[in-house]
């Protein structure tokens, strides 16, 4: 008799960490590999955040906090809401997890019985069937299509909805694609929305600080504050400050819907890390400036990036509005051959194919819910990803 859960069956472990883990073996096996499959800032994070993680070991803030985070940290959140979204949140209407995946498992847990079904836009980030599967809810998958965009058509979302549809979630800036949704694209949504009073709403907006070329990003509820009462807004201190590590995610919702969620927390994790929450009051309250620097740097990689795969034959990519991935298409290399005389059928053959041939690991469209695409992440130095680019372009021109 097996000892593990019959839940378990339900997920698979988050392919972006499969493929991490492989490169850092074949790194520490003394292979030359280029890591393009983390999202991960390779920034470090700011020293005026750490000093106060620093100051706050000092001052003797090491002790449990209230479960869904210290009344501190909960004003920073509700001030952050307040100044740059435009959104009113008191404070038992927010909570701060051990990462933005936290508070989402909380909300789906909280929420999703046997067969309620959840809309989810492919190419999506890994972990939203899977979270959904563990709840035993249902993922109903809609493609977002290259030609749209990789963003959720109204039409397909209005086809979606069902009586059964509990949640959609929306993620923008997008992980995979970098694709982010233009106040008159959510307007659209928000309005097929409206027509459906039982479909609550959850916005992925961990990406909100990383967005190029002065595209204006906006959360749903700043396009239709009528969805107040049904819209999770989910965020997190990770990408915008390179605290990956330190796990501070956070949302705010209505008053009922986060205390669901806190209880479910409190026999969990409880509390997120007292050290955590104190530099992420500074992160939240202090100077945005470096952000500046950082985005132009995102978008010089990204723009490295997209122009050099367009220059290899067989794959097209488009130019993303924000996050630091791009998700290019390599349907017309599917097909062809290795030197070595395998047949590349799939994406995952494809990037198989690439962390062999050309040492550079990044990860394939499937794992995001679309195959034909692979993903890769340019949060990592000019000159690396120039040499990787190298390396792809050698790779791609040695099939047949």
């Amino acid at each position: 008799m097996s000892a593990t859960a019959l839940r378990l069956s339900r997920v698979k472990p988050s392919p972006t960490l499969v493929v991490t883990a492989k490169a850092a073996e074949l790194k520490a096996a003394g292979k030359d590999v280029i890591g393009l499959g983390a999202g991960e800032p390779d920034f470090d994070t700011p020293d005026h955040i750490k000093d106060a993680a620093i100051a706050a070991i000092k001052g003797g803030q090491t002790k449990y906090t209230p479960v869904g985070g210290t009344p501190a940290l909960k004003k920073a959140i509700s001030e952050k809401f307040k100044r740059e979204n435009g959104l009113d949140y008191a404070a038992n209407q927010i909570i701060a997890s051990a990462g933005g995946k936290q508070v989402i498992f909380n909300a789906i847990l909280a929420t999703v019985n046997e067969g309620d079904e959840v809309i989810i836009p492919a190419p999506y980030w890994v972990s939203y069937p899977d979270i959904v599967l563990f709840a035993e809810g249902t993922p109903v998958v809609v493609p977002a299509k290259e030609e749209d965009g990789f963003k959720l058509s109204p039409a397909a979302l209005e086809k979606a909805i069902t009586p059964k549809t509990k949640w959609l979630i929306l993620n923008s800036p997008s992980n995979p694609t970098g694709a982010a949704y233009t106040r008159q694209e959510l307007r659209a949504v928000a309005d097929v929305l409206l027509k459906h009073p039982h479909v609550w709403v959850m916005t992925d907006d961990i990406y909100e600080h990383l967005s190029y070329d002065g595209f204006e990003f906006n959360t749903l509820l700043q396009v239709e504050p009528k969805l107040y009462d049904r819209t999770l807004t989910v965020n997190g201190v990770s990408k915008a400050y390179s605290m990956t590590g330190w796990r501070i995610g956070y949302a705010g919702g209505p008053k009922a819907l986060i205390a669901a969620m806190s209880d479910i927390q409190s026999h969990s994790t409880s509390n997120p890390c007292s050290i955590s929450q104190a530099a992420s009051v500074t992160a939240l309250n202090g100077s945005q400036e470096f952000l500046k620097d950082w985005r132009a740097s995102f978008a010089t990689r990204r723009n490295l990036v997209v122009d050099a795969l367009n220059k290899i034959e067989g794959i097209t990519c488009l130019k993303p509005e924000g996050a630091f991935y791009v998700f290019p298409n390599i349907k017309k290399l599917l097909g062809k051959t290795t030197p070595a005389g395998k047949k590349l059928e799939t994406c995952n053959d494809f990037c198989d194919y690439l962390l062999e041939e050309a040492l550079v690991a990044a990860v394939a469209g499937s794992a995001f819910g679309m195959g034909g695409y692979f993903r890769i992440s340019y949060a990592t130095s000019e000159k690396l990803l120039t040499e990787a680019m190298t390396r792809i372009a050698a790779a791609c021109a040695k099939l047949k």
